[in-house]
């Protein structure tokens, strides 16, 4: 490592650990590539030079740290994402979360909420939408602010309805917004079944005893101590036969807790919690 890059990994770990002492957000077991790129674009938007300027602009302003704050914790989503995963979670999970009287289903990571309202049309088009309910969860307050809103651009819902119709959706798209000037609405009864709650994968507690958990393409940001640790996070919120889902570059394989999970379609990284029965 050159003396520039060693100083600036050296400034890079000194804003990450003034973020978690002054406001409590812990970013320091996230991949430093990542989070690097992330903090390099805030500092163009800000017309920093150095590392150590921007931390001395956030820990001063809480506008500036909040902006920061959006660049670190941003997610790339869209509405049916990866529509081959739907189907699979249509043909492998559904069906056996309709033997459940009552499905409790976490997104964590959810982003500004465009997967959450991609699984609730799936529900509701598989007919379980009733008995299910969802909590959609995130770090980042400004997009879970959109993701309960619901509202998105209009020129987006074109690619999204080729998104559905590749998902092979059961109706028409347009029936699940309606356009408002050049927004699309999300439908109130998509969200009827909703919770959104301000969650820290890194340092808060489990969240109840889930039937099925999506967390895809948040764990890539992640190194892998604290994908260890987000791995056991949920495992102890899953019920006994529940499901994780992860994104298409991640996966269980290397976790320390693999081994209290099934492959249950290894290509879309779907898997089930065992259940451990007691010996005799």
């Amino acid at each position: 490592m050159d003396k520039m890059a060693e100083t600036e990994h050296i400034e890079t770990r000194l804003l990450l650990e003034a973020i978690f002492l002054k406001y409590g957000y812990d970013f320091r077991s996230y991949a430093e590539a990542s989070i690097g790129r992330r903090i390099q674009r805030n500092m163009r938007l800000n017309g920093c030079v150095h590392i150590s300027e921007l931390q001395h602009r956030i820990l001063t302003d809480a506008a500036a740290f909040q902006q920061l704050m959006t660049d670190l914790s941003v997610s790339v989503t869209e509405m049916f994402r990866n529509p081959d995963f739907y189907q699979a979670l249509r043909r492998h999970v559904l069906p056996e979360l309709l033997r459940i009287p009552f499905v409790k289903i976490w997104c964590a990571g959810c982003a500004t909420g465009e997967e959450v309202y991609s699984l609730a049309i799936l529900l509701e088009e598989e007919g379980i939408i009733q008995q299910v309910q969802i909590y959609a969860t995130d770090i980042n307050e400004s997009a879970l602010q959109i993701a309960e809103k619901g509202i998105y651009p209009l020129d987006k819902m074109k690619e999204y309805t080729t998104n559905y119709h590749r998902m092979k959706g059961r109706g028409s798209f347009a029936d699940y917004y309606a356009a408002l000037y050049d927004h699309a609405v999300m439908r109130l009864r998509l969200k009827k079944n909703m919770t959104f709650a301000h969650h820290n994968m890194v340092t808060d507690g489990s969240f109840g005893e889930m039937n099925l958990i999506l967390c895809r393409n948040v764990m890539i940001y992640f190194n892998r101590d604290l994908q260890n640790r987000v791995f056991q996070l949920f495992c102890d919120s899953l019920t006994a036969d529940g499901f994780l889902c992860l994104g298409s570059k991640e996966t269980l394989q290397y976790a320390e807790c693999a081994n209290q999970f099934e492959n249950v379609n290894a290509r879309e990284k779907i898997y089930r919690k065992k259940v451990i029965r007691p010996e005799l």
